[in-house]
């Protein structure tokens, strides 16, 4: 299995960017995907998941109402669209997946991971 995120790169206050994740080896219509990001000296944290039984969706409280995830099965990508971004949005995000229908936030509960792009949001 072998996810691909991509999508990330410098943005200015308030800008957007679409990151996509792409899999290969694995259906990602059956699995729950999330997204992660990790900034320097801090720990990674659940930013956004999306669930393959019912289609639901969880979030960040940081990033409510600015970040959307959604899915096209038909291409086997996710996506993580964000708008209105903040320099404190500037991270290396990463998408995973694994053996389970429901998303989450949690990072233990995903298998498989992508190697992550660095989303920088400065002026």
């Amino acid at each position: 299995v072998q996810l691909q995120a991509s999508g990330g790169g410098l943005v200015q206050p308030g800008g957007s960017l679409r990151l996509s994740c792409a899999a290969d080896g694995i259906t990602l219509d059956y699995y729950a995907i999330g997204w992660f990001r990790q900034a320097p000296g801090k720990e990674r944290e659940g930013v956004s998941s999306i669930s393959s039984s019912d289609g639901s969706t969880f979030y960040a409280d940081s990033v409510k109402g600015r970040f959307t995830i959604s899915r096209d099965n038909a291409k086997n990508v996710v996506y993580l669209r964000m708008n209105s971004l903040k320099p404190e949005d500037t991270a290396v995000y990463y998408c995973a997946t694994g053996h389970r229908a429901t998303g989450t936030l949690d990072f233990g509960a995903y298998d498989y991971w992508g190697q992550g792009t660095q989303v920088t949001v400065s002026s």
